[in-house]
């Protein structure tokens, strides 16, 4: 245990915990708790719009076990992870100014809301609260695991005790203060992400003698490692490409990202979160994933992966820096905890029981049944995450396919497809849901691309044939 490196990462909790307690008094005079607590009541501009969108994606998974992955398959897992940078701009490009304008028509405050309302479909809001609980429940507990890894290099604690002392920091500030502490919270941390980035990867060139000799080290150690097919040669050029489907392009519909879309004030806040969001995205993700390589050469013979990064950073920076420059991956793990915190939340609480159990249930009992369910969803991924997985990045990436292949389309072609219909996305979404579990459990890589790509191919070849021969059928019930 190292004080110096843990004082600067204990300030870092302790601002959480006042940011949290600001955002107390928005929740409070807020004249909708709703509103407020789930969609920081669609005040945001463009900076924080940026930053919470980079702090929610920006996950453990970028922190660690990307670079865990990086020190694993070398230079070709940069190549692959920089896919990402397009991120920011896809999702508000396409989901955009008509997202926003059609969320607020239908005053949607949860991505549920916005489905529901446009297909008018009771199952549609089902199977995507079903959806959400089920993938993000495999996301949170990836990022339970990496935050308590994370503690339990820094600390020198058992991984159990670890995995606590990281679920009390987040539960405490997410259940007082909702969505806004979230949203501010995520910009601070989306700060010390790309400073933290910038200031380990400078490090680390440095401590391993120049990028050079680095490069030499590591082709002496194994060529691949510097080839774009990975060190075993698995990482094939149809398999990076299809990876771009999954955290590019496919991002579009991850329910806590879209989400983010409708939080924006104005179009001038949406255009410049697009600027700021892609510039920050394409630092961080070239950043970590280039130093989890250079780690290989500093501090080779790391046995599990997802160490890499605290190891790299306790290595080559003085304590006091190391300390703030950890709490970049802790940054990026509380941001995301607490963005699908509250979207597990709000799909319970707003979309099962104010809408189907009771709707007409008054503020006060909303937030204290608010409070409670995103207590308990939170207790429910600690006890999941007392085993882990050897490489975490496998179990965020399952949630990120599983809830693009169901959510894809029906939130696409339901803006910009006036012929969409609830039978093609209620089809649609069971097609992707199911093929993605039967393949990534069966047939995983088909063809070698990734497991996403034809559940998304599926989904939406059922989502256009199905919408196309009910087409008559729906518009006959609306006249």
């Amino acid at each position: 245990m190292n004080i110096q490196v843990i004082i600067p990462l204990l300030i870092f909790l302790i601002i959480f915990f006042v940011v949290g307690i600001l955002a107390v008094k928005y929740v409070n005079t807020s004249s909708s708790f709703v509103q407020e607590y789930f969609l920081g009541n669609r005040q945001f501009g463009g900076f924080i719009l940026a930053m919470t969108m980079v702090a929610t994606y920006g996950s453990g998974s970028s922190f660690i076990g990307g670079p865990g992955a990086a020190y694993h398959y070398g230079l070709a897992w940069v190549l692959l992870a920089m896919t990402q940078v397009v991120t920011g701009y896809f999702v508000l490009m396409v989901l955009g100014k008509k997202f926003a304008i059609m969320s607020r028509q239908y005053n949607a405050i949860t991505l549920i809301d916005f489905l529901k309302a446009r297909y008018n479909s009771n199952w549609v809001s089902i199977l995507a609260a079903f959806s959400i609980i089920i993938f993000l429940f495999s996301s949170m507990i990836a990022q339970w695991v990496g935050g308590a890894r994370l503690m339990q290099s820094i600390l020198g604690v058992t991984y159990t005790t670890a995995l606590f002392i990281f679920a009390v920091s987040v539960l405490v500030y997410v259940i007082i203060g909702g969505f806004r502490a979230v949203a501010f919270t995520d910009t601070i941390q989306g700060i010390v992400m790309l400073l933290g980035t910038i200031i380990l990867l400078f490090a680390s060139i440095k401590a391993g003698g120049g990028l050079e000799n680095m490069m030499t080290d590591l082709r002496k150690e194994n060529p691949n490692l510097l080839s774009p097919y990975g060190a075993d040669g698995s990482l094939t050029p149809i398999y990076i490409s299809s990876f771009w489907i999954l955290v590019g392009v496919g991002v579009v519909g991850l329910p806590q990202i879209a989400v983010r879309a409708m939080s924006y004030k104005n179009a001038k806040a949406m255009h410049r979160a697009i600027i700021i969001g892609t510039i920050v995205i394409g630092v961080i993700m070239f950043g970590m994933h280039f130093i989890g390589v250079l780690a290989r050469a500093i501090v080779p013979g790391i046995d599990n992966p997802d160490t890499v990064m605290p190891i790299v950073t306790m290595k080559v920076l003085p304590a006091w820096i190391a300390g703030i420059v950890l709490a970049a991956p802790m940054a990026a793990i509380m941001s995301t905890v607490n963005s699908v915190l509250i979207l597990v939340s709000s799909a319970i609480v707003k979309d099962i029981y104010i809408g189907f159990i009771n709707k007409n249930a008054e503020d006060g009992k909303i937030k204290r049944l608010s409070l409670w369910v995103t207590a308990i969803v939170g207790i429910a991924v600690f006890f999941l995450a007392i085993h882990p997985p050897n490489l975490l990045i496998w179990l965020n990436l399952f949630s990120f396919g599983g809830l693009e292949a169901v959510f894809i389309w029906p939130i696409v072609l339901g803006l910009y497809w006036k012929n969409g219909n609830k039978y093609g996305a209620v089809s649609s979404m069971i097609i992707g849901m199911c093929s993605y579990i039967l393949i990534d459990r069966f047939y995983p890589n088909p063809f070698g691309m990734h497991t996403v790509v034809l559940p998304v191919i599926f989904s939406f070849v059922t989502f256009v044939l199905i919408s196309m021969f009910t087409v008559n059928k729906e518009r006959s019930k609306s006249y």
